[in-house]
């Protein structure tokens, strides 16, 4: 028999567990010594540097051109492209390197490819065409002319399909960058794949068409005309898009669809070096990142596939965004997979009857990069409920076999499992609101982003807090518990349990809402039940902490999971902060990141910190990271921001002329200065006490009050978007822009006794801008530009923003506005008009070289003449 004060039978009758007793040796009984948390945390700190961050950076083997005979992509002669086509340097819409320079250069690799074809199996179609057009993106109506593409089309001989698959990528380039990686990379791997394709004795089934657009960063204009115009469109069935938020790593799969999981299947099968994620999806998906690419555009007509490189941001859209950060490797990885998918795709079934398969979203994640996985939608809604469920099963189980063992109820059992959820959701909250709080802290402070050129600071800012918020309530908890009937060993299990039940509760409540990315749940979940379930049936479940060794190995697989996934976002979205804008706090967005990633890997881990004799070790080590990374990121040069080349500020400034002609035609205003769109948080404060002389600078938002679209030249959407925190420095000296911008009132017709009509020509730079605002007894009723827009006007106060882009050649741009007013007293004020001509490309005059080159070295300056001129009419 068993003595029932000290022991209690197991179910076998031959396996015995002592119960703890309160403020005695025995409460230690079982437990690890407290040097053995040493050899914990450095565990899984070695798997994160030793196994995630190596596969996330993996790259393949270049080909070089000793190895063409296998017909596989050539990273060497790619390379060879993009040395020559970076080498042209800014490829502004509508400037001489963009419409002649790298068209030249493009249409001579392409009539050689075509002429090194293999003529008996394919034909190859070379098409120059100009669009022109317009559409309402981002609150701003974007009206293009002349703006240029390259089709390509090859057909196989035997080929009798009318359905085409579209490859697209763009040449075109913001300013102030030679653009190797954002696109000029994806170029060159169109040509290589359309090279590779071309001379090798291989058919496919339907034609391909390789876009090569002239006029992506200008809100997606060429990509816009060709799906709309082109004669090729009405057969292209699915596209491939490439694109780039990054320089040099391996391209991310951004977005899919939508509505045709079977993408995913191809991509899975013919992709060497799959990379990607639904979260990434979902996040892109909801507009929270500063980025956008044609597939946009082409998704409201066909699915497909998005590819972007996304790694190094801190060079994207920069002067540093070069070939010399661009290794070799790179090229290749995303070749192979390309020329795999676009191989895969040229015989898919599906393209026959597109309509037929459209099935609904998909669910994807790679893991480290070795494997792919994707499913429906469907399955991963009957996937997530049934873990949640199975999880709620065999904790209850759990428990009653708990209770069984120790002689107590159910009832008693439930109870303290009540009390110990209750705690641990304490624990959960705290993981997520800690890194938030020193967030906000250091954002109020003024010192965010000091994780930017430093991250291994978040592990102590972000990282370190929430693994104390995970482990400090729990810790207290069983340091001061007392209940003799338990054992600690079921104690600690409560602990995870009630951590399956809150992972759980969160997965049904996710995914009834229709979130995808809930699978970053259902992962470490799933393998805490199935640990669960095997240390119930080896019974190591009753055995003390045996169960433990079980369960750190489960969460092996969930911890490199989880940390790869987050720690993806952390390197994609880091360099985002330093460019979007200063109105929000981009450190909190990265804390709720970190904070997620390290629930998600360490939430069922850090309670195991009581399995040592000294648990509060772990949690002051904790604090003593978190301490020292503070003072690091205050106090001294490593929680500065920014570096020379590798992380530099972004810092955009307009040279203005603003010129106010009154109602009469007389000039009532005439000012210079400079307009800061700043890019990030800090604004200007980095660069005080430098020397850039700042003196004087104000916020812009008064005038924003005052004036239509705050009377300054606003270059685009994200001009706009950042106004309010835009900022004006005036110069006594005035601006002269290197050419002019001229409207013309051609004609002013009355068509009906309340209505007008104000006929116009706009002749200036390849990049203008047309501002609107009727007075307010005045409606504007029609006009050239989009019908929809002017149905529905932008949230600012009845201004209208018509973005103006030229490609090759700059005619002038006729329009016409009609104005209504009940009285029909047009004798006075009716509409004010804004003129902006930007000089892109253009240094400016002496003085503003002289304060661009003032700035300190890493800072990463774009900056250019403009022209705003507003009248009255």
């Amino acid at each position: 028999m068993c003595d029932k004060e000290k022991l209690i039978c197991s179910e076998s009758g031959n396996r015995f567990e002592e119960k703890p007793r309160c403020g005695t040796k025995n409460d230690d009984s079982g437990k690890l010594p407290w040097y053995y948390a040493g050899g914990f945390l450095l565990f899984w700190g070695l798997l994160f540097f030793a196994v995630v961050i190596p596969y996330l950076y993996r790259l393949p083997t270049a080909l070089t051109i000793e190895d063409v005979k296998s017909h596989e992509f050539i990273a060497e002669r790619a390379y060879k492209n993009l040395y020559y086509l970076s080498n042209i340097g800014t490829k502004m819409v509508g400037s001489k390197q963009n419409e002649i320079d790298a068209v030249q250069y493009l249409l001579k690799e392409l009539n050689q490819i075509k002429e090194d074809s293999l003529k008996d199996y394919f034909d190859i179609e070379i098409d120059l065409s100009e669009v022109s057009g317009q559409f309402v993106y981002e609150n701003v109506n974007s009206l293009y002319l002349h703006v240029q593409n390259i089709a390509v089309k090859i057909t196989p001989k035997a080929s009798k399909s009318q359905s085409y698959l579209l490859v697209n990528s763009h040449f075109d380039s913001k300013p102030e960058t030679p653009s190797a990686g954002d696109a000029g990379f994806m170029i060159v791997t169109m040509l290589e794949v359309l090279r590779t394709l071309a001379t090798t004795e291989q058919s496919f089934q339907h034609p391909i068409v390789f876009l090569f657009n002239g006029a992506e960063e200008s809100s997606m204009l060429a990509s816009h005309g060709f799906i709309n115009q082109h004669k090729w469109v009405p057969n292209i069935k699915a596209v491939v898009n490439l694109d780039a938020a990054g320089s040099g790593s391996r391209e991310l799969l951004v977005q899919s669809g939508p509505d045709h999981n079977w993408l995913l299947g191809y991509y899975n099968k013919y992709a060497n070096h799959p990379f990607g994620t639904t979260l990434n999806e979902e996040i892109y998906q909801t507009g929270a990142l500063p980025s956008d690419t044609d597939f946009t555009i082409f998704k409201d007509h066909i699915p497909g596939l998005d590819l972007g490189q996304a790694i190094n941001g801190f060079v994207y859209h920069t002067k540093y965004d070069v070939i010399d950060v661009i290794p070799r490797e790179s090229l290749q990885n995303t070749g192979d997979n390309v020329l795999g998918i676009v191989r895969g795709l040229a015989d898919a079934v599906e393209l026959e009857n597109i309509e037929a398969h459209k099935t609904g979203s998909g669910i994807y994640f790679d893991f480290l990069g070795i494997i792919f996985i994707y499913y429906s939608e469907a399955t991963g809604t009957a996937l997530n409920f049934g873990v949640a469920g199975a999880a709620l099963l065999f904790v209850f189980i759990s428990m009653w076999r708990m209770a069984v063992i120790s002689n107590v109820s159910i009832c008693h059992m439930l109870r303290w499992f009540i009390l110990v959820l209750t705690i641990q959701l304490i624990c959960f909250v705290l993981g997520l609101v800690l890194p938030i709080v020193v967030s906000i802290v250091m954002d109020n402070a003024g010192l965010s982003l000091t994780f930017f050129s430093t991250p291994m600071l978040m592990i102590g800012l972000y990282v370190c807090p929430s693994l104390i918020g995970l482990s400090l309530p729990i810790t207290v908890y069983y340091s001061i518990q007392c209940n003799e009937k338990i054992s600690r060993g079921f104690h600690l299990q409560l602990a995870l349990h009630a951590q399956a039940v809150i992972l759980a509760v969160l997965i049904i409540f996710l995914t009834s809402f229709g979130l995808r990315s809930t699978y970053v749940l259902m992962i470490p979940l799933l393998f805490y039940v199935i640990s669960l379930v095997l240390n119930l049936l080896i019974t190591l479940h009753d055995r003390g902490y045996a169960w433990t060794g079980l369960l750190k190995i489960s969460q092996i697989i969930p911890f490199l999971c989880s940390s790869y996934i987050f720690y993806l976002f952390i390197v994609v979205l880091v360099p985002m902060t330093g460019r979007s804008g200063s109105a929000s706090n981009q450190d909190l967005f990265i804390a709720v990141l970190s904070a997620i990633g390290t629930i998600l890997s360490f939430g069922f881990l850090m309670p195991l910190i009581n399995t040592l004799r000294r648990p509060s070790l772990v949690i002051f080590f904790l604090i003593a990271i978190t301490s020292v990374s503070l003072y690091l990121a205050s106090s001294t040069q490593l929680g500065f921001p920014y570096r020379p080349r590798t992380n530099g500020q972004r810092v955009a400034f307009l040279q203005v002329r603003n010129m106010f002609y009154e109602f009469d035609g007389t000039l009532s205003k005439d000012e210079s200065g400079y307009l800061f769109s700043f890019q990030d948080r800090l604004e200007e404060r980095p660069l005080l006490g430098t020397n850039v002389n700042l003196t004087g600078l104000t916020s812009i938002k008064s005038r924003c009050e005052k004036h239509m679209m705050c009377g300054m030249p606003l270059y685009d959407f994200r001009y706009v978007g950042n106004r309010l925190q835009s900022k004006w420095l005036p110069r006594a000296e005035p601006i002269e822009p290197p050419g002019s911008t001229v409207l013309k009132m051609l004609n002013k017709t009355y068509l009906k006794p309340n209505t007008v009509r104000f006929e116009f020509s706009l002749s200036g730079p390849a990049q203008m801008s047309l501002f609107f605002e009727p007075y307010e007894d005045v409606t504007i009723t029609n006009w050239t530009f989009t019908e929809d827009y002017l149905q529905n006007p932008p949230p600012f106060p009845l201004s209208y923003h018509i973005y103006i882009n030229y490609g090759i050649g700059n005619s002038p741009l006729k329009f016409f506005v009609d104005l209504t007013k009940q009285n029909g007293n047009f004798k006075m004020p009716l509409l004010q008009v804004g003129v902006s001509g930007h000089f892109i490309g253009v240094a400016g005059d002496a003085i503003s070289q002289e304060f661009a080159s003032s700035f300190p070295s890493y800072s990463i300056v774009a900056t250019w003449p403009a022209l705003y001129q507003r009248y009255i009419f």
